[in-house]
């Protein structure tokens, strides 16, 4: 379940899947600034399906959408406006990794790629996953091509699009929980929210004409 908070004065929505570890999606007008974090740690982000690991004293990671921690001294944060942000963590192993799926990630797979990534390099075996405010199966419409490759993803697409007016809506937070559930995730939380319906709350480049506003998924180890 989603919930909202306040970080110094400001609106944040987390995610009891994660309670116990400090997430938190932000809202509009929040800025980097604003999280009195040291330590920013934040990719290049490009659309690609390209996962690093955060090092201490690297700053740069071009063409990069999906990010791990495995250390207490960053925070890692990737920037959203309509894309699907994505926070998993392993309890166990304090692990945890935020990935950035617009429909090219989605359509790549990044969600799964990161839990992999996880389980195959550091032996995560119990990652959960919120899925953050992304634009809804509500206002989501795309063309032939992108419906094909998205539904390509799963196994199973029954209630993940849906025709309208002779156009293929899609569910793009509902792919990504598909996509983990077939992967073996038990645990995952999506949030309720559309940006473009709760443009009020959350920035949507679709809404807003191209804006180059953007909120946050962040995540800090404990």
């Amino acid at each position: 379940m989603f919930y909202f908070d306040e970080i110094n004065g400001k609106k944040v929505l987390k995610s009891t899947v994660l309670d116990g570890v400090d997430h938190f999606f932000t809202t509009r007008g929040y800025g980097i600034k604003d999280m009195g974090l040291e330590n920013l740690v934040h990719p290049t982000q490009t659309h690609t399906s390209h996962i690093e690991t955060a090092q201490e004293g690297k700053e740069d990671y071009p063409d990069t959408d999906g990010m791990i921690l495995t250390n207490r001294e960053q925070t890692l944060y990737l920037n959203f406006a309509d894309c699907t942000p994505l926070i998993f963590y392993d309890f166990e192993k304090n692990i945890g990794a935020v990935s950035h799926a617009g429909w090219r990630g989605t359509a790549g797979m990044i969600g799964v790629k990161t839990v992999e990534k996880m389980r195959n390099e550091f032996d995560c075996k119990n990652i959960k996953c919120a899925i953050g405010p992304a634009i809804g199966f509500c206002c989501y419409n795309v063309g032939e091509d992108v419906y094909r490759q998205l539904m390509a993803t799963v196994k199973n697409s029954q209630g993940l699009s849906e025709v309208r007016n002779g156009e293929n809506f899609v569910d793009l937070k509902a792919i990504n929980k598909r996509q983990l559930k077939e992967a073996g995730l038990k645990e995952i939380d999506v949030c309720p929210y559309c940006t473009v319906c709760n443009n009020d709350l959350f920035y949507s480049y679709r809404k807003e004409n191209g804006t180059k506003n953007r909120h946050h998924a962040v995540l800090k180890l404990l």
